[in-house]
Formats: structure tokens, sequence, C-alpha cells
């Protein structure tokens, strides 16, 4: 629900960030801030800043950025009305009043909710009674142990038709309401209402915030359908809930664990036993839109992890096609394949925790997922199959809605993977380029893979886009192998970006076996087409002090190194400049989108960042 903004403002207001902030985190004074490690990222020197008077804490380190609610909503991995509910019972504010409708529907929620908690202990009762004597040693008899089967509230429904609604009814809950809360059927026909479950283990089915609001049942022995869950009701929707999503939301948020998608319920209790706390099921369909943007509130790369059969395979493939159009920068989902026949229970029993474990550490990339499915058990020796993979991978593109996110795929599968497919062997040509004589320059000392930065920042980064086409047109076979790295380079000067696109021709045709790449020839062609000027800036000597990797007479390895260095911090400079744009927005509207928006961004840029040695950033 939407919130008058008085009301947020005087929520705010009565609540000292510092206060709130400091039951989580130590703070120490610095001044007229607070200051502390970063709960959100790993640190050992405090970056973590928190202002009262401007009531928004910052990290220096990961860009965490927000006001009492933003932090509350990270620290507790909630949503954000759970949020502004729980903030405002702690400032004794009282939360808007509801239109009488809304009130209304809040007031049967409750009561359906009542019922179901009702059911629920039943459920678990008759588990520990005589006639729960079987579903208790099947459980058993699945690996379970007492400590787990209470933790997710295991039952059991005995057969008969009305046991349930005879229970509850003497507590004083009506049928009609049983039946909105899908624990009693009504028959079309007029016969007796009966009770929904009726023989089967119970799988009580929670919220985020751990309420039960639904259940699965599972038969015993073979027969058919083995699981059956409630349908949608009021309370329970059953394509935007997750099977143990209050549990792995809490691991997720506090232990940092890996959030994990499994199949079914047996999967996640096991995986929860053995150790892997952020586990979540579908409840018998696909992973949905909403499922999978309720896994990114907890965790921004969840692994699917379904079962190693061709089903399981097909549901993963199928997960990977629902989320292409929602991703965003640092939000995706990773696939880890089981091997043939495996599902989590069953591995974990055979070979331990350590095989889910080595399972996980292969998982692949959404892209990778993706590519595969269009390439694998597939030849593409002609330029006809090269572009009919082309046009299938751009139908992929073209769903993809975020423009960054979309950039980035088409970089990977278009410019690198589709050309690599088509790609001649360039070693005789780059060693022909590379015996060629090179004047050496008077004095010239060892040559080393560094890059000299003045210290203007918008000077720098012009001399670091000049150093890397210098570096290009100085090593013709490095030109080669990573043009089309050159073609998505993050270049801020107009007349630098015409001579990129000079030379990535030069390359393409090259490869195309027009012409043969070399200094002279790529100098003669920036020439030819009116950048002569800037062709002789980037062969000068004086040039090559800034980056030694450029010059001629520098290894092939030292010009590798140092062409792939300034091509990451090409792009760092770029995602910094996003990132800074989004913590301005965050600071002036401190919505839920934005804050999702700075973290997905910030993660990326940790990741790059992190690929970087410290004395390479200039």
């Amino acid at each position: 629900m939407a919130f008058p903004p008085s009301f947020l403002e005087e929520l705010r207001s009565r609540l000292t960030l510092s206060s709130v902030i400091g039951r989580r985190v130590k703070l120490t004074r610095a001044g007229r801030e607070y200051k502390a490690c970063c709960p959100f990222h790993n640190e050992k020197s405090p970056s973590f800043y928190v202002n009262d008077d401007k009531n928004f804490f910052h990290c220096f380190g990961c860009g965490a950025h927000g006001d009492v609610i933003g932090f509350t909503m990270k620290i507790d991995n909630l949503g954000f009305l759970e949020t502004v509910e729980k903030l405002a019972g702690e400032a004794g504010l009282e939360v808007p009043r509801l239109s009488a409708q809304a009130r209304q529907q809040a007031e049967r929620a409750k009561t359906l909710a009542d019922a179901v908690e009702a059911a629920c202990k039943w459920f678990e009762a008759k588990l520990r009674q005589p006639e729960g004597r079987a579903a208790l040693a099947y459980l058993r008899g699945r690996g379970l142990d007492d400590e787990t089967i209470g933790r997710f509230r295991l039952g059991f429904a005995p057969d008969g038709r009305a046991h349930l609604q005879a229970a509850l009814k003497a507590e004083g809950h009506e049928i009609g309401q049983l039946v909105e809360a899908g624990l009693v059927g009504r028959p079309d026909d007029g016969r007796e209402p009966f009770d929904f479950f009726r023989n089967r283990v119970i799988f009580p089915i929670t919220d985020r915030r751990g309420r039960v609001i639904a259940f699965g049942g599972r038969v015993m022995d073979d027969s058919k359908p083995k699981y059956l869950n409630s349908r949608d009701t009021p309370l329970f929707h059953k394509r935007e809930n997750l099977y143990a999503l209050d549990k792995a939301r809490v691991a997720v948020g506090e232990r940092k664990a890996q959030a994990i998608v499994s199949e079914g319920y047996m999967d996640v209790i096991a995986l929860h036993q053995a150790g892997y706390a952020g586990a979540v099921a579908p409840l018998g369909t696909a992973l949905t839109e909403g499922q999978i943007q309720a896994l990114w509130k907890i965790h921004p790369e969840p692994v699917v992890c379904l079962d190693g059969d061709a089903a399981g395979q097909r549901a993963a493939l199928k997960a990977a096609d629902v989320a292409l159009p929602l991703l965003k920068p640092g939000y995706a989902l990773r696939f880890a394949t089981l091997p043939a026949g495996e599902d989590p229970d069953s591995l974990i029993k055979r070979d331990g925790a350590a095989a889910m474990q080595s399972v996980l550490g292969q998982s692949r990339s959404l892209a990778d997922v993706l590519w595969a499915s269009e390439t694998d058990g597939r030849t593409f020796d002609s330029p006809d199959r090269r572009a009919a993979l082309e046009g299938k991978l751009r139908e992929h593109l073209a769903r993809i809605a975020d423009p960054t996110v979309r950039r980035a795929y088409e970089g990977e599968w278009i410019y690198t993977r589709l050309r690599a497919l088509g790609r001649p062997s360039y070693a005789p040509r780059a060693r022909q380029a590379a015996a060629r004589p090179w004047p050496q320059r008077p004095g010239a000392g060892p040559v080393l893979g560094t890059f000299r930065a003045p210290g203007d920042v918008g000077l720098l980064r012009i001399r670091q886009e000049q150093v890397l086409l210098a570096t290009a047109i100085a090593h013709p076979g490095l030109l080669m192998a990573e043009a089309e790295a050159l073609a998505h380079a993050d270049l801020t000067d107009r007349r630098l970006a015409l001579v990129r696109t000079a030379l990535v021709d030069c390359a393409h045709a090259a490869a195309g076996g027009e012409t043969l790449l070399d200094t002279g020839s790529l100098i003669a062609h920036l020439s030819r087409v009116g950048l002569a000027e800037e062709a002789d800036l980037l062969t000068k000597p004086t040039l090559y002090e800034h980056g030694a990797f450029a010059d001629p007479t520098a290894s092939d390895e030292a010009a590798r190194v140092g062409f792939g260095h300034l091509l990451a911090l090409l792009s760092r400079r770029r995602m910094e400049d996003e990132l800074r744009e989004s913590q301005q927005a965050l600071a002036r509207e401190a919505t839920a989108e934005n804050l999702a928006r700075v973290e997905g961004q910030a993660a990326h840029l940790r990741a790059q960042v992190a690929e970087l040695a410290p004395e390479d950033d200039g």
C-alpha cells in the first residue's frame, strides 16, 4: 500500500538513525557523524558512516546508502510494507488506517490465518498420535531427525472425509471459512464438504515472515497424485510464494547463506538439514516471475538446482527464459546441474553434503545456459549457420529490458563468443607484424607493463583511452585477438571513438582475408579516413611514457596484460559514474527501487574492482 509522505517523514523523524543502526552495528563517534565497519560487506577498517543530521547512512566501500527504512529493509531482508510496520511499532506510531473495504479484507484474512494455523497445529499433533505412526516412520526413514520435523512443523492428515473440519468447527471456525482457506472442499453437486488433505504427510507452507498460509501433502506410497498443494486463497498465491522462504531469508540475511532453488519439499528439507539453509522450492510449478522477484529480495544471484533428469533441465531452461526480461545490474540466476537421476535429497544421502557443494561450485551463469541451449550439439562452420545463431541470440537480447544488461549480454554473445566461432587463427599474421623492425627510442630503458597517470581525473580518462588505442596500433596481433572487446570499450572522447571504429574495421577486414594487418597499414587507414592527426598523436614516443606496454618494443604478454587492465579500468569508470548517479537519485528519493538499483550496481562494481590490483588503478 502507499503511505502518505507526511507519515513516512514522521516515522523517520521519530527514529534516530544511529540508535536503530547502533543496535546491529558497533558505532564510533567521528565528529558529527558515526563510523563503523560496514555490515553489508567484509572489511577491516571502517568505511560505513551514519549522519543523524542528514538522516542517512553511506558506505564508501560498497556504496550502500539509504535512510532508516532502507537500512532495516537491507539488514532484515524485509519488504517495504513489512519494514514500515516494524519501524512504526518501534516509534509508537499507528500505521495509517485502511479504508473500510481494505479493513474488512484484512479482518477476513486474519480469520482465515487463524483457521490455517489451527489446522497446522492439528496436523502436527496427529503425526505424534497412533494414527500418525506410519507417517512419522516414513519421515524418519527419509533421514529426517525430530529437530528437523519440528522446525518445519511437519504433520499428518488422517484418512477420512471430515476429521479436520470437525476438529476446527469445534474450535469455532465456520465451514465457509474452512472452504475459503482451502482446508475443505465443497462438491458442486451438493454433497457434504470433505477434508482437502487425507492420508498424507503434511508440509506447511509459510509466508516470508513465517506465518502458515497453505499446505502441501504427500502420499506415502506410489499412488497419484504424489503431491497435492492447497489451491490459491486470499492468503496464498502459489505463483508468488516459495517453500521455506522465511527460513532462507533469515539464513541469507544473517549467515550469508547461498540462496538455492530446488524442486520439492523433501529436497529443501534435506538441504537445510545438511547445512544449506538458504534453500527454497517453487510450489509445484516452474519458477515464475513473482518467485524470482521474491528470491532477489533475499539474494542477488540465487542458484537454480533442479533434478538431473530431462524434466529438471527443461525446468531450469524455462526459469532462465522467464528471468531474462527481469534481469537488472547485479541481479541474475545461476544454474547448477545435478548428476543424471539425482535430486539434492538422494545426492546428499548417498555422497554427503560435500557432493552437493561440488555441484553448486560448478554452477553456470544464465548467459552460459542460454548460449548452450542454442549451440550444444550443433556446428557453426559456415556464415549461414552463424547468421542463424545470431538471429536466435538477438531474439533473446530483445527480451532483456534493462539496457545495461542487454549491452553486456550482446558483448558476450555476439562480439565475443559468436565471433570466436568463425575466427581464423591470427598467429602467423601476428608474428609477421611483430617481426617488423621498429626504431628504438634514444635512451629507452626496460619496457614495463605499467600505466603512469596524470593527476586530473578528466585528463586521466582521456590518457587511458589514448594508451589503449596506441597499444592496439603498435601490436596488431593483439588488435586482431581483441577487436570485439575494443569495440565495446567505454570511450568518452569523440575523436578517439572514431579511431576505435576505424581500427576495429581494419581488424574485421583482416579477419576476412581482405588485407594484411600491420601498424603501417593501420596508420595509413586512419589517415585516409581523416584521422591523421590522431594517428600521429597515438604513435608519439612521449605517449608510451604513460603506458610502457603500448611501446612497439614491449613484449606481446606485457601488451596483452596492459591492454586488458585498461579495458577493465574504463569499464570501472563507467560503472562508477552510473553508481554515483543512482546514489544521488536514492538520496533524493529513498525508494525500494532506487535502493535495489544502488545495491545491484555496487555489487557489480565490487566484482569488477576485485579483478584489478590496487596499483593498476591510476
